[in-house]
């Protein structure tokens, strides 16, 4: 079978590379071209678009880089065309795959969606084109099957991919003393920055990161490098700071606390039960037209599946180097805000559920490809 799957940014380069995985255990044939990055490369992908060229990230932004994504639906259209896909396998990035499952809609090509855009955040109403354009929906959130059962559309839950990963990586992690020596870390105690997997998010984030470890001075902040950021650009905003690639897990492992842009990264670090500070801001104009559209009530996905404020989140103004701080200082001491913390990342745990998420999926499409194929013969 023939598979092209799309994946606008890092951490959706991630699952579906776990997917990829899983799909050879079923289909050792497959042959799979994808928007992604060296994840998805390492898993025998063959690569059409790299995400750090399609990560345009915000109202200002998108309409500053309008042209250039005309161009990227254009050149997408025609590679589907010409790789003549059994399916197209779209992984969040709504903007740019919502579009895509319409034009696949239109071509007859299967459409699934791996992993739901957030639209129970903002555009609900983007679930009347989900229903309208995409052939089968894969949720990873309990919540997200009661919300697209709000428009009559029947979703796959298959649990989290995030706990594959981690549970694939953990007999690996380093440990302390091996992180350390390893990095030619210092022996002070650990601060994790995590500053996002775009250019945009790292210029506007790492600065006020930057700034506050200045007020931690017995501890040592590392930054986890993002796929495909070089280091000189991390240099460039944060000198004299130690930077690491692909050891992220072992980071969280190893360290005490962390400031986190909110995304996924938020969750992971939930996952290694790290306290955390969760920071977000971007353009003024994107905040308040955002404000106006946002419909929840919190923006870490830790706190949106909990239902609570489970971690501190601050976001624009409230972004600033005295509230990270004073928050963190409580967080590196066995405080009150600490545990409640901790134990709440308990409950996460539980409401996740078990791995197998990747495996559930790949089960799914190719036994669908298959009756597909066997009611065309």
């Amino acid at each position: 079978m023939k598979y092209y799957i799309i994946a606008g940014e890092a951490s959706g380069d991630l699952h579906a590379a776990n997917l990829v995985k899983e799909i050879k255990n079923e289909d050792s044939e497959a042959q799979i071209r994808a928007w992604g990055g060296e994840l998805l490369k390492k898993q025998g992908a063959e690569i059409a678009k790299n995400y750090n060229e399609t990560a345009f990230m915000g109202f200002v932004e998108v309409i500053k880089n309008i042209g250039a994504i005309k161009k990227l639906f254009d050149y997408c259209k025609q590679d589907i065309l010409n790789f003549k896909p059994d399916i197209v396998i779209l992984v969040d990035y709504p903007g740019f795959n919502l579009r895509i499952a319409e034009f696949t809609k239109s071509k007859k090509i299967l459409s699934y969606y791996y992993i739901s855009p957030k639209i129970w955040a903002w555009k609900q109403k983007r679930a009347y084109k989900i229903k309208a354009y995409v052939d089968k929906m894969f949720v990873i959130f309990p919540f997200e099957i009661d919300f697209y059962k709000k428009f009559n559309y029947s979703v796959e839950y298959i649990g989290n991919p995030l706990l594959d990963e981690i549970e694939r990586q953990k007999p690996n992690l380093q440990s302390l003393k091996e992180f350390k020596t390893k990095n030619k870390l210092s022996e002070k105690p650990i601060i994790a920055l995590l500053a996002g997997s775009r250019k945009q998010e790292i210029a506007r984030m790492l600065p006020k990161m930057i700034e506050t470890s200045k007020n931690f001075p017995d501890y040592q902040f590392i930054i986890a490098g993002a796929p495909g950021i070089e280091p000189s650009y991390y240099n460039n905003i944060a000198k004299n700071i130690d930077i690491i690639y692909n050891q992220t897990y072992d980071l969280l492992k190893n360290c005490k606390a962390s400031i986190v842009t909110s995304g996924t990264a938020t969750l992971e670090t939930a996952l290694f039960n790290v306290p955390q500070i969760v920071v977000y801001a971007v353009n003024p104009i994107t905040y308040l037209l955002a404000k106006l559209l946002v419909k929840i009530e919190f923006m870490s996905l830790v706190n949106i599946i909990l239902d609570k404020a489970a971690v501190p989140e601050l976001l624009q103004n409230d972004f600033n180097v005295q509230k990270v701080s004073s928050l963190l200082q409580k967080l590196l001491m066995d405080s009150p805000e600490k545990q409640k913390m901790l134990d709440y990342y308990k409950k996460l745990h539980i409401i996740l559920g078990e791995k197998g998420a990747s495996a559930k999926a790949a089960k799914i499409i190719f036994h669908d490809l298959n009756q597909v194929k066997e009611t065309k013969d």
